[in-house]
C-alpha cells in the first residue's frame, strides 16, 4: 500500500525554482514583498548567467550551483524553463523528485499529463501566470493533477495570489485561457498605443496623450474589476444621450470592435492548441 505524501509544512517550506527568467523572479519578487515568505526560504540556480544570478540575489534568493542542487533543497518547486527544454529538465530531474514535494510549472503550452509522466508522479499543479505579473498584477489560473491536496492548491493559490488573482479551472479550457489571459496584454497594449494615436491626432502632446491612454485602461480595468456592476452598464453610465462618448462608441461600432477582440481571442486559443503537443 502506497504511504499517503505528507502535507507540505507551510510556515517552514523552502520554495526553489528550476529556471531563473523574467516570470520565475516576478513569482519570487512578488512573494517576498507581499511576505508570503521571506528570501531565505527560496532558491533557484542560474548557472552562468550572471545577470540572472544578480537579479535574485539583489533581494535576498539564495543562488545554488545547480538544478538537482535546488531540487534537493525545496519542498515546493516550480518549472519555469522554456517549453521547448522542459521535457529534458524535468527527465534529468526525476531521480531526485520526492512524492513529498509538491511540484508546479508554469510552462506555456505543455499539459499536466505529460509533466507527470515525465516526473514519476502526479503530485503536480500548471499554473498559467501572464506578464502582468511583473507589476502584481497577474492573472493566474491554475489546474491540479491527481495526487494533489486540497492544502497544496491553497498552498500554490497564496503563493500565486501574491503577483496577481488566481483562479482554478479545468486544464481543458487551457487553450482559451491563454487566448485570453495569456496573450490579452498586447492586445491592450495596442489599444493603449491607439487610444495616445488617437490623442495625438486630436493634438495632444505625445506624452501626455500616453500618460492619459495607460491611465485610462488602468482605471476602467479596476472599476469593472472592484465595482460588480457588468461592463455594459459602466459603459452605459458614461454615455450620455447626444455625447461625445456615444460619438466614440458609435464608431468603434461600424469598425467592428468587439468582433475584432473576440476573434483575436479564438484565433490565439486556437494556435495555443496548434502549438500544444497532442
Amino acid at each position: 500500500m502506497e504511504l499517503v505524501a505528507p502535507p507540505i509544512p507551510a510556515e517552514t517550506y523552502k520554495l526553489g525554482f528550476i529556471g531563473a527568467g523574467k516570470m520565475a523572479e516576478s513569482i519570487a519578487r512578488g512573494v517576498v514583498s507581499s511576505g508570503v515568505l521571506p528570501p531565505s526560504r527560496i532558491r533557484t540556480a542560474a548557472h552562468t548567467n550572471q545577470s540572472r544570478r544578480a537579479a535574485f540575489e539583489s533581494f535576498g534568493v539564495q543562488v545554488l550551483p545547480d538544478n538537482q542542487a535546488v531540487v534537493e533543497d525545496s519542498d515546493v518547486v516550480i518549472f519555469s524553463v522554456k517549453p521547448q527544454v522542459v521535457k529534458g529538465v524535468v527527465s534529468q530531474l526525476r531521480p531526485l523528485l520526492s512524492k513529498k514535494q509538491l511540484l508546479v510549472s508554469v510552462v506555456a503550452g505543455v499539459k499536466l499529463k505529460d509533466l507527470q509522466d515525465w516526473a514519476g508522479h502526479d503530485r503536480f499543479i500548471r499554473v498559467m501566470p501572464n506578464t502582468p505579473a511583473a507589476v502584481g498584477e497577474a492573472a493566474s489560473v491554475m489546474s491540479l493533477g491527481g495526487a494533489v491536496k486540497e492544502e497544496d492548491a491553497e498552498l500554490i493559490a497564496t503563493l500565486f495570489g501574491s503577483i496577481g488573482k488566481i483562479w482554478k479551472a479545468d486544464e481543458k479550457y487551457f487553450d482559451a485561457i491563454t487566448g485570453l489571459s495569456g496573450s490579452g496584454p498586447a492586445y491592450i497594449f495596442l489599444a493603449i498605443e491607439a487610444l495616445a494615436d488617437g490623442g495625438v491626432a486630436a493634438g495632444l502632446p505625445r506624452d501626455l496623450a500616453l500618460g492619459l491612454a495607460s491611465q485610462t485602461v488602468l482605471g476602467a480595468a479596476s472599476m469593472a474589476s472592484k465595482m460588480g456592476k457588468h461592463p455594459g452598464q459602466l459603459k452605459d453610465d458614461v454615455a450620455s444621450p447626444g455625447g461625445t462618448t456615444i460619438a466614440g462608441i458609435h464608431e468603434l461600432e461600424k469598425g467592428g470592435f468587439r468582433g475584432i477582440l473576440m476573434n483575436a481571442v479564438i484565433a490565439a486559443a486556437k494556435r495555443g492548441n496548434e502549438l500544444s503537443p497532442s
